[in-house]
Order: structure tokens, then sequence, then C-alpha cells
């Protein structure tokens, strides 16, 4: 125990790894926060979709050769996610059709166009890296890090500004709409607020696993607790619990960052299911 105590104590002393947890631990705080509401109002696949938007976002800027791909992928991110509350509210296009519209042709151009104009020699590399995240989360810039930061801070204070008008979104949009509360107006922000979170998980667990970030801290949430409060709270916890440990026992073990948050997060999940089996939640 004092030899993995004092391994890490060595690999904090860099600031690579430092930067790592705190973006880390913000992310993921960020991504429980929205999850709960994404998971009551089932929308939990609208982050898969946008996770692939961001791929074919990270594909253009590559292609483009800008050095800061998040000035590009930000935008269309968003833009897609509006595009997207906008089609899934047509009565042609049911939400899920839309989510899998969007997500697959993403998807597909995004590689298409890494195929015909990429000029990096390990073309399967760097897809694989984009898909299921990479230590790219242990090479963030001072820069990077501020960006996180700044863009985490503006989406926990929307959250806790807007508290009351989500909650009543969540739960009953039609009777917000009869109070006052412009409910197309509050489903674009949460869209919005996803669509950024998407871009700075991006880095961290990549765009195949971004959902997992988002459901599972609240579906864990939701075995043990039954209020709305509670289990936001409960899911957020959980979730920088979780992330923290991913990364730690990624640096201790030398797995994929991603990979190991996920693989945390089920485990809590099973824990959580245990407890919610044993005791039958708690009020």
């Amino acid at each position: 125990m004092s030899g993995i105590v004092e391994k890490l104590s060595l690999y904090f002393e860099y600031p690579f790894v430092r930067y790592a947890l705190i973006v880390g631990v913000l992310i993921a705080l960020c991504s429980s926060l929205l999850g709960v509401t994404l998971v009551l109002k089932r929308f939990s696949f609208i982050g898969d979709g946008l996770s692939h938007v961001a791929f074919g976002g990270i594909a253009i800027a590559s292609v483009l050769n800008l050095t800061n791909q998040m000035f590009l992928v930000l935008p269309i991110t968003i833009l897609c996610a509006i595009l997207l509350l906008r089609t899934g509210q047509n009565t042609k296009i049911n939400g899920d059709a839309a989510v899998a519209m969007i997500s697959v042709g993403a998807l597909a151009i995004g590689y298409l166009l890494l195929n015909i104009f990429s000029a990096s020699g390990n073309l399967s590399g760097d897809v694989c890296t984009t898909l299921f995240g990479s230590t790219s989360i242990l090479t963030l810039s001072k820069a990077q890090v501020w960006y996180s930061v700044v863009l985490s801070l503006v989406v926990i204070l929307i959250f806790v500004f807007f508290y009351h008008k989500i909650f009543a979104v969540t739960f009953d949009e039609n009777f917000a709409n009869a109070t006052g509360i412009n409910g197309k107006a509050y489903n674009l922000l949460i869209a919005i607020v996803i669509a950024v979170i998407i871009v700075l998980a991006m880095n961290l667990v990549g765009s195949l696993l971004i959902s997992a970030l988002v459901i599972f801290p609240a579906l864990s949430a939701m075995r043990v607790f039954k209020n709305f409060k509670a289990v936001t709270i409960c899911s957020a916890l959980l979730s920088v619990f979780c992330a923290a440990l991913g990364i730690v026992i990624s640096i201790l073990a030398g797995t994929p960052v991603g990979s190991t948050i996920v693989a945390v997060n089920i485990f809590a999940f099973g824990f959580c299911f245990l407890v919610d089996k044993v005791s039958g939640g708690v009020g």
C-alpha cells in the first residue's frame, strides 16, 4: 500500500498529471449534472449522437490543419445540437431517428474525410484515439486546461442559476409552459450545454464512450435515491469519484483513461444496484 502511495506522490509531482485530474473531475461533474435531466427526458442518446458529430468536426479540423480544434468543433457540435432538437420535434422524423441519422452521417463523413485528405501516416491509430480516447488527457497544455475550466464553470453556473426551470421542464414541460416557462428555450439551452460537455469530454473518454460518462452516474444515483435533488447531488459526487479513481487506476496500471473511467462507473452502477435491492432505495 505504501508503495502505491509513493508512486502516486511521484506521479502527482508532474503538472500534466494534475492537469488531467482537474479536467477529468470537471468534465465528470458537468456530465453528471445534465445526465439526470437527459435520462428523465429520454434524451440519453443525444450525447451519443453529438459525440459522433464532434468526431466529424475533429476530422474537418484535422484536414484543415487547425492548431486549436475546439474553435471549429464546438460551433459545429452546438449547431448540430440545435438541428437535432428541431428535427426531433418534426412529426415526420422521430427523435431517435434524428439522432441516428445525424450521428451515423457525421461519423461516416468524418472517417471519409480522414481517409481522403489526412496526411497522417497512422490513420487507424488517429481514428481509434478519437473514438476511444487516449493518453491525450495526459498531454493537455495549460491553455487547454484553462479552456476546460472556464467552459466547465459556465456549465455549472447555468445549471445552478436555471435549476428550477430545468427541473420544471424535465418533469412536466406542458405544465412548465402553462406557468410561463419557455420549454423550447430551456430544451435548447440543455442541448447547447450538452454539446459543450461533449466537446470537453472528447479528450477524456473518446467519442464512443461519452454517453457512458453522462448516463451511468445518473442511472446509479437513481437506484439509490428517488427525488430529483438527491439524485443530482449523488450523481455528481459519484461521477467525480469514478473519474478521479479511473484516472488514478489508469496512471498506475497503464490502461486507457476513458475505458478505465467507464469500467469504474460500471462497477459503481453494480454496487448501487445491489444497494437498491437490499434497502429498497432511499427516499
